[in-house]
């Protein structure tokens, strides 16, 4: 049986950072989105809110600042050769994440099967973000069913890496969990749990057992 790998993006394939962030420090915007970042770590303020926010700091928005942020970002590294190894496999990769869908989405040309975020306008914006389609911890769950659904795969089969709170519900579902860097919100929680800046090395505490 196949199984389904489901990353997290903000902290678990960014080292230290998350997607807002490191497109706005592109608008000379980085405290103020590491303001909100806390804001939401904390519970002050949910991902509806965190999403008006955000695109209200990018009305100066551009693909270019995009493509900028995406390409200057601390991924970690391998993260391409570990998605070449599961599609080897017969298995399947996606990433799932909070972070706007524009920035997400460009990890496919990386060999994610699948990539998922909040839903946000195109760049340059032009009308507002709708709430309902910011997405949320629960609703990374609701996704994971629908990937499996479209992969033929079951929960039973899925892996999660992820690194905080918004990954807790996920965990909660999967038989295996890899903690990435994680804060003290996954602690006990994962089945697996990895420090470093390279994905090979987190992806390997899973590897291709059954």
């Amino acid at each position: 049986m196949a199984r389904l790998h489901l990353f997290d993006l903000d902290g678990t394939l960014l080292h230290g950072s998350t997607a807002p962030v490191e497109i706005s420090r592109q608008l000379g915007l980085e405290a103020e989105t590491v303001a909100l970042d806390r804001a939401i770590a904390e519970g002050k303020i949910g991902p509806p809110e965190y999403a008006a926010q955000v695109h209200a700091l990018w009305a100066d928005l551009t693909e270019a600042h995009v493509r900028a942020a995406f390409e200057a970002a601390p991924w970690l590294a391998r993260i391409r050769e570990v998605w070449a190894e599961i599609r080897g496999t017969g298995d399947y990769c996606a990433v799932v994440s909070l972070s706007p869908s524009f920035f997400v989405e460009r990890l496919l040309d990386w060999g994610a099967h699948a990539a998922h975020g909040s839903r946000f306008p195109a760049v340059p914006f032009t009308e507002p973000v709708d709430p309902s389609g910011v997405l949320s911890a629960a609703a990374k769950v609701v996704i994971a069913d629908r990937l499996c659904a479209e992969f033929g795969v079951a929960r039973a089969d899925c892996v999660a890496y992820g690194d905080s709170s918004s990954d807790k519900e996920l965990f909660a579902v999967v038989p295996v969990s890899v903690a990435v860097n994680a804060d003290d919100h996954l602690a006990g929680l994962a089945t697996h749990s990895y420090s470093g800046r390279d994905l090979w090395h987190a992806y390997a505490l899973v590897g291709t057992g059954r």
